[in-house]
């Protein structure tokens, strides 16, 4: 695989994401809700309440920097390929010397990059302001939550999942808007990993943590495989006709 040609496909695709207004709105505007909901909601809470009270706002709380991996990938994966198909861009990106697992590597990074350092940012600056001025109690059960550490694991993995699933949509559909959507609804099973974690439905301990990081590792590798399959040239061209 050569590196240069794979980062010429990553600046390309980071220059289609910055002329498209629907995904810089959402790139923005997402990260920006789910940072100021529960941050919001962790700091209005009172040091008196009860532990149980306490741990189900910390839980929710955590849940929305979590869905930022899941749903903003989701959202740029499915515009990768069948957007370039709507701009008539797909043909002659297909016709220059770049190998498809290139190609894939190329658009699967640029969704990735960004979007996981976008997620770890917003985890960063929730943590931060909690612990600079949530009363005490507060801020202490947000830095010892055992969903902390576990979420921040799952961070890439749930990510490679949403790019994966986007961009198999996105390889066989017609419509931005419809890849946008089955992408989304694709993501569900994520969402709802990350919800059960978060209100301690599945109690993330040490051994559970690592069977389900597990897990979503050879979740990712095998739509890795998948996904690979797709992205023939001919494939791409001729799926949609």
């Amino acid at each position: 695989m050569n590196t240069t040609r794979v980062s010429a496909v990553i600046r390309k695709e980071l220059a289609e994401f910055r002329r498209n207004r629907l995904i810089v709105t959402t790139s923005v505007i997402l990260p920006l809700v789910f940072l100021i909901s529960p941050t919001a909601s962790i700091l209005a809470f009172k040091a008196t309440a009860d532990t149980a009270q306490l741990g189900t706002r910390v839980g929710y709380a955590l849940l929305f920097p979590a869905l930022i991996p899941v749903l903003l990938p989701a959202t740029m994966s499915a515009y990768s390929v069948v957007g370039e198909r709507e701009q008539g861009t797909l043909e002659p990106v297909l016709t220059t010397p770049v190998r498809s697992a290139e190609l894939l590597a190329g658009k699967a990074l640029a969704i990735f990059v960004p979007t996981v350092g976008v997620a770890y940012v917003m985890f960063g600056v929730f943590f931060a302001i909690t612990q600079l001025f949530a009363v005490s109690p507060v801020a202490a059960a947000v830095r010892h939550a055992p969903e902390l550490p576990a979420e921040l694991v799952f961070i890439p993995l749930l990510a490679a999942w949403a790019i994966w699933v986007g961009l198999a949509v996105s390889a066989r559909a017609s419509e931005t808007r419809v890849a946008q959507q089955l992408s989304a609804l694709a993501s569900l099973p994520a969402i709802a990993l990350v919800a059960l974690i978060s209100f301690r439905v599945i109690n993330p301990t040490f051994g559970v943590a690592a069977a389900l990081a597990g897990g979503l590792v050879v979740i990712d590798c095998a739509a890795c495989f998948a996904v690979s399959r797709m992205f023939d040239p001919e494939r791409l061209i001729t799926s949609t006709r």
